[in-house]
Formats: C-alpha cells, structure tokens, sequence
C-alpha cells in the first residue's frame, strides 16, 4: 500500500464521479461543478503523519517458556506481559494505536496460562468482541498462533460461539480456524471461548448451554477481554457491567479473582488515565490500578535516526515537476523508479523494489537525506496537513518560491512513496534469517465533505457552494439548486408565495 498514491486516486475518482453523475446541459450552469472542484472545498487534507518504530521491550522471544514469539515484544506490549502473567495477574486496560500489537498483549499471556492449566477442564478466558466479524477475524488469528507453536498445537483449544450458522462447522482445531460447532463446544468446552457480549446473555440462561459451564470451578476462569471497549458506552455499557456480574455470579468467581482486560486504539492517554480506570471499573467491577493504563512508547527523532549523517541534499527541481506526478506513469513500479532515480540519481529495477534487502538499503539512504531527516523531526509522530508541512519544509528547497502550484503536494507525494516502499531491520526468524518490517508507519488521511444542503449563486456568473458557509447577506444572494439526471437540465430552486385579496363590503 502506497497511501500518497492511493489518496491521490481516490480523490480524483470521485471527482470523475461527480463530473458524470451530475452532467450539466444548461449553458448557464455548465461550468458550476468543475468550478466547485478546483476550487477544493470539497475536501479536507491531506494530512501526513510519520509514526515512528515502538520501542522495543527488554524481555526476549522466548518470554514464555511455552512457545517462542516471532518477534521481540515492544515497551508496552512488556508492560502488558508484566500486569497479565504470573499466578496473581491484574486488571489492564490497553490503549494503544492501530497495528501496535494490542491483541498479542492478552493473547500471549493467556495461551501460557492455558498451558500451565491444560490439564484441568474448562473455560479459563472469554474474549468478547462487539461484532462478529471481528471475533471471527479474531479467531483465525489464535488459531494460527496455537497452530505455529509446537507446545501448544494440540494441547489447546479454542472455540468460537456466535449466532451466525456454517453450513459445515468445524469440529476441530486446524491451522486457519478454530472450533465452531456448538455441539462440540457443549460437550468439551474449549480453554479459550469468543463470542459476541448477547450471546454470552444466552450462554448463561440457555438450559442447552449449561454444559458449556459445567467444569468450571470458582477458579478456572481467569481471564475476561472485552475488545474495542469503547464501544460500550450509554445503555450499552449498562448492559455490559450487568452481563459481567451475572457471568461471576454463575460461576461464582471470587472476588478480585478475575483479570479483566479492556483494548481500545481510541480510548485515550495517560492524560486521561484516572477517567478511563473509573469507566474500567464500573464496566467489570473489578479494581484497576494506577499502573493498569498502558499507553505506546514509540522512539523519537533522534532514537530513530541515530547517528545517521546527512549525505544527501538534493531534491527534484520544480521544472522535474511533471515526472513526480504518479498520473504520468503506467505502472506503480515504474513511478517508484523513477522517483528513486530523481531523489538519489540512481538507477534501479523492478527486482529491486521486490528484494528486501535492496529496500532496507532505501531506509538507510532515506534516513541520509536533508528532506526525510526535517519532515520527521517537524512531524514529531503528529497529523499534519499538507500545506503546514510544505510551509515548515520549503526553505531548504531550491527554486521552491517560484513552483508550480502542484508541486509541493507531488514532491511530498513523491518521497513519502519512498518511505512507504522503504523497510528496516526487525531481526531474525527461527531459521536464523534476517526480517524486515517498515521503515516507518506512512499514514495520509483525505477528508471528504457531504454533498448537503448545497445551493448557487444567483447572476450572471454562478457558483456552487454550501449554505452552512454564508453569512446571512451572502444567503440572500444564493438559492437551492435542482437537476435533472435524465436530461442534465440544472436551474434555481424557489418558491412563490401567492397573494390572495379580499374584498372588503364597505
């Protein structure tokens, strides 16, 4: 994924939507959409953001000494070990961003407990997710972590329980999915349970489920994960609480007994830590600590580029303007090299942008150069838009006062499409090969505006513009408009008011 040239494309296909959609035949209104497309109030952005590596945690991959992880865990997802392993594990809320690992910081400690307890029967954690796409999602995911690892691979299952049917449901472990056939989940119920919070409503008043819960002892289950907690908010949130309650009820779990673990990447930060640890606390009902909020700890500028020295300051010309726009080129590769050529005045093949180490290669070049070392620093892991960065950026561009119009967005475009294809080192795999992951986290966001409540100006001259933008003498001047998609007949919208007299008698 290429976010500067995926952003650019989807912008300009729904312009193109737009321009068909609502084809104009009138001659006094022809030009009204393509003037509201140049003018660019439709959309908001784009808004570049550069998240730099997580720091990376002190324990190693063989922190468990039933399976080994693929990779060394980060700073936060260590902290989470620490709270949610060991004989007296504590209540834990993660809130860290999207892609950071959020789901291994339970699972892992949970699979180990597992296995410590594999021979006792029972349900030892409840994974509740909001919707049962994710928790299927969710599953294929463990299924393959316990699949992976010698130790645990059938010595541990794992079962999903949703309302939706499967023409042929799994009766078993395998490599992608895990066991999804009630019957079975009823008669040998799994160490691992996920399901949706109304099912498990179900699963505790259904006569036919009471075999789900029949090994379970006030001790056997430890675990409860409830994923995108903020989800459950209002009544919802009210219904939750109670569903928990009922559910250490029923088992009658001592209290302080059970770990509760909520995730969310937007429930919020350390600035707000004593706020979420209430709402955890009125959710599950069981006490969290001033340590239980986990945020992400990702490297700064300088950790990140280390002792990495400036060699390269060149950067396209703004006569080189058209070649860094990706409309010009045919394929994705052959936009990629020639931007490498253009930035580093090298030459490069299409077997290149697919071998991983000529990438890593790319992230060291990358990290020598004047742009890429200012636009992380002026970032600092922050959304900012387009024309802040190009204003904070510009002074070391040559010839930058006078570009073209398009060129600030097409050389930003251009070397963050380099950053997107660049890797980094992330150490080495059981065979003792090297791995590579991104050299950064590359995120462009683009915001579109609704179409609503839209009207145009009345004269010689209009134009299309949304009336929630006017002030009350420009609305005078401004009615709704209305068009026909049949024949393309567009026009102004209004409404006569009609005068009725009355005859007096004198």
């Amino acid at each position: 994924m290429y976010p500067s040239i995926v952003v650019q494309q989807v912008e300009q296909g729904i312009c193109d939507f737009l321009r068909t959609t609502f084809s104009i035949s009138t001659p006094h209104f022809h030009h009204v959409m393509e003037d509201f497309l140049s003018e660019k109030t439709l959309f908001a952005g784009p808004y570049i953001s550069l998240a730099l590596p997580f720091k990376e945690g002190k324990s190693g991959r063989d922190r468990f000494s039933s399976f080994k992880m693929k990779y060394h865990p980060h700073v936060h997802q260590d902290q989470a070990f620490n709270n949610l392993s060991g004989p007296a594990p504590v209540s834990t809320l993660v809130a860290t961003g999207t892609g950071s690992g959020k789901t291994e910081c339970f699972l892992y400690p949970i699979l180990h407990h597992c296995w410590l307890h594999r021979h006792e029967p029972g349900i030892k954690a409840i994974l509740i997710y909001p919707m049962n796409a994710l928790a299927t999602d969710q599953a294929e995911r463990i299924a393959k972590e316990i699949a992976k690892a010698s130790e645990l691979s059938g010595q541990l299952t794992a079962g999903l329980y949703v309302g939706s049917k499967e023409d042929e449901p799994k009766k078993k472990m395998g490599e992608n999915f895990v066991i999804t056939c009630k019957e079975t989940l009823r008669k040998s119920p799994p160490d691992i349970l996920l399901t949706n919070y109304k099912m498990l409503d179900y699963l505790l008043t259904r006569p036919q489920d009471a075999p789900l819960w029949a090994n379970n002892s006030p001790e056997t289950l430890k675990y409860l994960v409830v994923d995108e907690l903020h989800t459950f908010d209002g009544a919802q949130g009210t219904d939750l609480a109670c569903l928990i309650r009922r559910l250490k009820d029923r088992l009658g779990i001592p209290e302080n007994n059970l770990c509760c673990v909520g995730t969310s990447a937007t429930l919020g930060d350390e600035s707000a830590a004593d706020k979420l640890i209430s709402y955890a606390q009125r959710i599950f009902g069981e006490p969290f600590g001033q340590k239980a909020l986990i945020t992400e700890s990702r490297k700064t500028s300088g950790e990140f580029l280390g002792d990495a020295l400036i060699k390269n300051v060149h950067s396209p010309e703004p006569a080189q303007e058209p070649w860094l726009n990706h409309e010009r080129f045919k394929s994705r590769e052959s936009y990629l090299l020639k931007q490498y050529q253009l930035w580093f005045d090298k030459e490069a093949s299409e077997d290149d942008l697919k071998d991983d180490k000529w990438r890593a290669a790319l992230g060291e070049d990358l990290k020598s150069h004047l742009l890429f070392q200012n636009m992380v620093k002026v970032l600092k892991g922050r959304i900012v838009s387009l024309p802040e960065l190009w204003t904070d950026l510009s002074g070391i561009i040559k010839g930058a006062e006078s570009a073209p119009v398009r060129y600030p967005e097409h050389l930003l475009g251009s070397l963050v499409a380099l950053v997107s294809l660049a890797l980094r080192p992330a150490g080495t795999n059981d065979r003792n090969k090297p791995v590579y992951t991104s050299l950064v986290d590359v995120r462009v966001q683009h915001w579109l505006r609704e179409l609503g409540r839209m009207v145009v100006s009345t004269g010689p001259n209009p134009k299309l513009a949304y009336s929630d933008d006017l002030t009350d003498q420009e609305s005078s001047q401004h009615l709704p408009v209305v068009h026909c998609r049949e024949c393309g007949a567009m026009g102004w919208l209004g409404c006569v008011k009609s005068l009725k007299i009355r005859w007096c008698p004198i």
